[in-house]
This record gives structure tokens, sequence and C-alpha cells, in this order.
């Protein structure tokens, strides 16, 4: 690898950057924003998948299958590292040792790499525990179909960006609100609190959809959480603008730390939305997908769309189309053999990302708002062992209130709990030999709640549905590929 040209004087040229774990969702189509803006990509990640395929389509040289020193080619300028490789990574310490030794590489991370970007562009971000996808992508039609030609980075996949996870825009919009400096193109992205990764961004809105327990193998507790959604906030310039949930406790909590005496700067706009608004029983008509979370989705995007001084008209009509994105509330209607020979009805299948407490009781009243009076089948894979861990007394709560044990109302008829989804590069080891589906099944205490392996699922299945029911895959790990087959 040679000593070049430094990444300051390159930016305008043609750079060769190179991403390691390059098939994650984020950093993925960060990678195609490099691709599209002309410039040589590389990446590495060790096992294949619709997403790698997709970038190879799209010109990216990808190796497969081992992290190794000689997968960064040579004169790289730049190396992008996912959040979830290893510091022990082969290639990330052989980036590392060139950037120390005096090559002109630069080493960021996704997180700091797409904070770069924020500080180029006019930045919305969403933000929250959950609907962070959902509001990203609602916000991002609506511009469109306004007029706007925003650039978006989102951690889910849509039809409207052709299957992508990302859409390359450029700044001629017809439309310009006075605070939007002429010229500028728009940015709109997922900003993730894991790792306190949102710290590296500076937009100016910030969307904050809810505050709970999460990612708690990095956050200490709720407080610690609390405290660095208020560094984040913070970065809000005085003319920024935070549209924040007016019925989450701990997102009100937090604004009232910006409203009294503190070392961080008030908040001088913000815009609340609730589900007591007047316009929840419009979004309510209008709404293809449904639930209660998603009305407050629309609710936040609705507000975002007002601040840049779009019609109501404009937002609606996008809103009332929107038919969702992958893996949230997607839905799959599946032939069984019976159905074919015309002796039962038709199986419909839903795969979602659902993998917290709230989001799995948010997405399971959804379903039985829509289908009220079918048999429900829920196959849930829980996501990493910590997360089980850490909040294994909420998922005994919400499956056990999903089931009917503590209200009249019962969501689901069949539970199916597989194994925990093995997150690599965030297990502990003391942990994993700690907790398992197994010991969350017998927690339940349930006979309607079995575990099963996942490879018992479809045999299970094919003995127990007979036509007509709602089988739900839910979960952030693979099980959405035996959603697909099945």
């Amino acid at each position: 690898m040679r000593r070049g040209t430094t990444l300051a004087l390159k930016s305008f040229l043609h750079m060769k950057i190179h991403f390691i774990g390059i098939g994650g969702i984020g950093i993925s189509a960060l990678a195609q924003y490099y691709l599209a803006k002309g410039h040589g990509v590389s990446g590495s990640d060790l096992n294949s998948s619709e997403t790698t395929n997709f970038l190879k389509e799209k010109g990216a040289k990808l190796l497969i299958g081992v992290h190794k020193t000689e997968n960064i080619p040579e004169n790289t300028d730049l190396v992008i590292y996912s959040p979830a490789v290893q510091k022990e990574n082969t290639e990330l310490k052989q980036a590392l040792v060139l950037q120390a030794t005096g090559y002109k590489l630069q080493v960021l991370s996704y997180p700091q790499a797409l904070g770069k970007l924020t500080k180029e562009y006019f930045t919305i971000a969403v933000s929250g525990t959950h609907g962070k996808s959902t509001v990203t992508a609602m916000v991002s039609l609506i511009l469109l179909r306004a007029g706007f030609d925003p650039t978006v980075i989102l951690g889910t996949k849509l039809k409207e960006f052709e299957g992508s996870n990302f859409r390359m825009g450029n700044p001629s919009f017809r439309v310009v609100p006075r605070f939007v400096p002429r010229g500028s193109a728009i940015l709109v992205i997922e900003a993730d609190e894991w790792q306190a990764s949102f710290l590296n961004y500076f937009p100016k809105i910030i969307i904050l959809t809810n505050i709970e327990k999460e990612h708690l193998d990095y956050y200490k507790n709720l407080s610690h959480i609390l405290r660095t959604f208020k560094i984040y906030l913070s970065h809000l310039p005085e003319d920024g603008f935070l549209v924040a949930n007016k019925d989450n406790k701990n997102i009100r909590t937090l604004i009232q730390k910006f409203s009294t005496k503190s070392d961080y700067p008030i908040i001088r706009n913000i815009v609340y939305f609730s589900k007591e608004q007047e316009e929840t029983k419009k979004l309510k008509e209008i709404l293809k997908i449904p639930g209660k979370h998603n009305i407050l989705n629309a609710l936040a995007s609705l507000k975002v769309a007002r601040i840049l001084k779009i019609p109501d008209k404009i937002s609606y009509a996008s809103l009332s189309e929107y038919q969702g994105s992958w893996r949230r509330f997607e839905i799959i209607e599946a032939d069984i053999r019976g159905y074919q020979r015309r002796l039962t009805q038709k199986i419909t299948i839903i795969s979602d990302y659902a993998h917290h407490p709230t989001e799995i009781m948010a997405t399971l009243e959804a379903v039985k708002e829509k289908y009220k009076d079918k048999k429900i089948f829920l196959i849930f894979q829980p996501h990493q062992y910590q997360r089980t861990f850490y909040l294994f007394q909420d998922f005994v709560k919400v499956f056990k209130k999903t089931l009917g044990e503590t209200r009249d109302r019962k969501f689901v008829d069949k539970l199916i709990i597989t194994d925990i989804f093995d997150v690599a590069g965030r297990e502990n080891e003391k942990i994993k030999r700690t907790v398992n589906s197994k010991k969350l099944v017998k927690a339940i205490n349930n006979p309607q709640a079995i575990h099963l392996k996942k490879s018992e699922i479809t045999a299970f299945l094919g003995k127990n549905l007979k036509g007509g029911e709602i089988v739900v895959f839910m979960g952030a790990g693979d099980i959405y590929k035996l959603a697909e087959q099945f």
C-alpha cells in the first residue's frame, strides 16, 4: 500500500474505500452511497446474503468467508468498519497499523463515517428505541412526493427504493423552507443509540419516537440511556427542531432537563406529537398498516412535513399509500396442499422484526386488530443472549399477556419460541451459559407455549395448521428466512 494523497485533498476525486462487515443493514447503505458517488468500493463479510449479492451487482468487490489482511486492497484511502466488528479483527488491526505507521489511510467506524455526512447535509435523524425504520421511510416518501429529493439511509428495505435500504438524492428540489440553506441536500437517516452511535451525528431535525430500557449490554441502566440521549439532543443547532413523542414518559423527563438550568442549551424549537391529537382519527382511517404504534409513527412524520412547509394534503396522500417495508409487518400469503386442492383457506404469514417486549406487544395488537377472529401462531426467535438475559422478566410478562393470562383478551393461540439468535461479536460467554429459550418457555409456564428447534418448526406447522390461520415469524435474526421458505 502506497503513501498517498490525503483524504482531504482527494475528497472530490475518486477514492478507494474498503468496508469491514459490509453486509450489515446500515453499513451496506453507506457503501451504496459511495458507489453512487463513483468511488471504488470493496468489502468483506463472514457470510454472503441478499445484501452482499445486491452490492456485488452494484459494482462492489467483495470477499466473503474470512477476514484477512490481504482483503484490504492496495492504495485504499478509507477503511470503514461495522460497530459489530471486534478490535481483534484481522483487517481492522491491519488498517490501524497502516494508519499509525504513516500511510495516508483513514480508519472510521460506520457511525463516524455517517457522522461526517450529517455535517455536510441538512440532516433529519430518526431516533428512539422503536419505530425508527418506519418513521424514516414515511418521512422520506413524504419528502419525495412533495418534490424534495433526499438521500436516505435506513435500516430496512423499501419497495419504493427498488428493494434497497438506500436512496441517492440531490439538492435540486422545488420547495426550500427558509431555514434550509438554499442548495443544501437533505439526508434522512436512522440514528441508532446502540453503543451511543448517534453521538457522532449532527442533525438539524431530530425525531424522538420513544425511549425505553434497551441495549443493556452497553448501557448500565435507564439513567445511563437518558444521559446519553441528553448529550445527543445537545447536538441540535439553535435553529434546529426536536419532534418528540409527548406520550412517552422518559422523553418528557428528558426534555424537562433542557427546559431548566443545566449544562446544555435550551432547545428552542420543540414540536410534540401525541395519540391525543385530532389528526389521529384521520390517520386511523387512511393508514394501510395497522397498529396504534404506526399511528404515532405517522404523526411524527406529519410533524416533520409541517416543519418543512409541506401541505397536509401531500403528506396524507403519501401516508395513505405507504404499505410498509421489509420485515415490518410484512404480509405474505402462503398456499398449503389443502388450499391447492380447494379444501382449506389460505394461510397468511407475517414477517416482523420485533425483538423487544414492547415491540412484540405492539405488533401482536396490530395483528389482532387486522385479523380479529383468526387463530394466531407466533414463532419468536429471541435476538441476542444479553438482551434475553437483561429483559428476561419483561419477555415473560409480555408473553403471558399475549396468551391471555393477565387479561381477558388473548393475542396468540400458540407460541413457539426457538433458540436464541447468537449475535456475533456482541455476546457474553458467561451470560450464554445462563439463559436459553427453554428457560424462557418454562418461566412462561403455559401449555400453549413450547420450545422448538428452528429445524423442527416447518414440520410442526405442517401437522397443526388447518387453513385460515395467521402465522407470525418474529425476531431480528434470521427467522425471516424460515418465513420465506415456508
